[in-house]
């Protein structure tokens, strides 16, 4: 089955990638493989979730600020390759958690991205990781992503 089709089977309507906030490139494709900048959890440009995990906001809002910034991130790839279904293979998620001091589940935020790879891209979609807190990120976002994929040539 397609990833695209998954994707549609899942409910989820890519929105436009969102745009790169300063001087860099949203992706950047290096032979088969291509690099997603930091992503983070917007909706039409504004940043839908905000703060930091274990303070003004929970375990679970930073999975679906986690899934979020993962859509975007999806986006990119396809405005990058013209279809998700170019994908060969999920390599790497980085995921930086904005933390209250003594907040150490930024693993299970970040499952919220790398629960949905798995769905949308089955085996393909399993992935190295780092979960990695920050005091600050930028928006005051509570999550970004970073995404490293093996792309068809």
């Amino acid at each position: 089955m397609s990833f695209e089709r998954r994707l549609i089977e899942q409910g989820i309507v890519l929105p436009s990638p969102p745009k790169p906030v300063a001087n860099y490139l949203a992706a950047v494709r290096i032979g088969e493989m291509l690099y997603t900048s930091g992503v983070l959890p917007t909706r039409e440009g504004t940043l839908a979730f905000e703060g930091k995990l274990g303070k003004e906001l929970t375990v679970e809002q930073g999975r679906e600020a986690a899934r979020l910034a993962l859509v975007n991130a999806l986006a990119i790839v396809k405005q990058e390759t013209g279809s998700l279904d170019a994908v060969v293979r999920v390599v790497r998620l980085t995921g930086h958690v904005a933390s209250a001091s003594g907040f150490t589940q930024q693993p299970a935020v970040l499952n919220g991205a790398s629960d949905l790879l798995v769905v949308i891209f089955g085996e393909a979609g399993r992935h190295t990781r780092a979960a990695i807190g920050a005091a600050e990120l930028p928006l005051n976002s509570p999550v970004e992503l970073e995404l490293i994929l093996q792309i068809r040539m």
